[in-house]
């Protein structure tokens, strides 16, 4: 099953990229970030025109998280469990393929740091390390994919010095980071490529980044311990930004295998 992460910064944008990505890579789910669309205007008649259906949790301008499948999902979850009153950003959304749990993710990018979205970004990942951990629990394969706006490591960010203080780099956001890790998640790209320098996600529109191979390395694929097992490849995808109108962000993958293929990478 090959599963696939992309921040796409507006789906109606990027529709032409995101249909000729899934003619070409073919993925069996693909999750998608950044909509910026409600759900009633989630282009459905293209996305199955490619092959797919979609299962989408929506917010008008801002967000929006969905997950593009072959196959129809089931046990769908709208949004991360809040305590006290439910979230209203559209982060968050989870289903099940074919025996394989799978999350669409969008973080909270955090900045300014010195405000309460931060402080909303910490209070977010807490949340998701709880429903991680409940998760896990299931001893089940699950992939959590997304753009998790954190720069785990100094050699995922072309400049680590240019992004001291920022909420993506900040010490407090990667503490948060490796706690989710620490549970029993494997990050799917290291467990692959461990020492692999320059691998990014993400460049930004301003100041020549794509062109000068300046990005940061923000999206991630997680696997619990029994996706873990049957991981096979994972592999950044660049190629989509260099394409005329591209998302600032790029596809991350991954492959696994059968439940008997067992092949794991530790």
């Amino acid at each position: 099953m090959k599963i696939a992460s992309w921040n796409v910064n507006s789906v109606k944008a990027r529709l032409p990229a995101v249909t000729q990505w899934l003619g070409e890579a073919a993925p069996d789910v693909l999750a998608l970030q950044e909509l910026k669309c409600t759900a009633e205007s989630f282009p459905y008649a293209e996305i199955e025109a490619a092959g797919y259906s979609a299962t989408v949790v929506g917010q008008r301008t801002y967000n929006g998280v969905a997950l593009l499948s072959r196959t129809p999902p089931t046990d769908v979850r709208e949004g991360l469990p809040a305590a006290g009153a439910a979230d209203q950003q559209a982060r968050y959304v989870e289903a099940v393929f074919d025996g394989v749990r799978v999350a669409s993710i969008y973080l909270p990018n955090g900045n300014p740091v010195d405000t309460d979205k931060f402080t909303y970004k910490l209070a977010w990942m807490e949340r998701l390390r709880a429903h991680a951990k409940d998760l896990l629990a299931l001893e089940a394969p699950v992939v959590l994919c997304g753009d998790y706006n954190v720069i785990p490591e100094p050699d995922d960010c072309y400049d680590a010095a240019a992004w001291q203080g920022d909420a993506l780099f900040r010490p407090e956001s990667r503490r948060a980071f490796r706690a989710i890790l620490h549970g029993g998640w494997a990050d799917a790209f290291r467990a692959v490529h461990p020492d692999r320098p320059g691998a990014f996600t993400y460049w930004d529109y301003q100041a020549g980044r794509w062109q000068r191979g300046e990005g940061i390395r923000i999206d991630h694929l997680l696997l619990s311990p029994a996706a873990l097992d049957r991981l096979e490849a994972c592999d950044i995808d660049a190629g989509p930004r260099a394409r005329p109108k591209a998302s600032d962000h790029t596809p991350i993958w991954c492959e696994l295998g059968s439940a008997e293929s067992g092949r794991g990478f530790y």
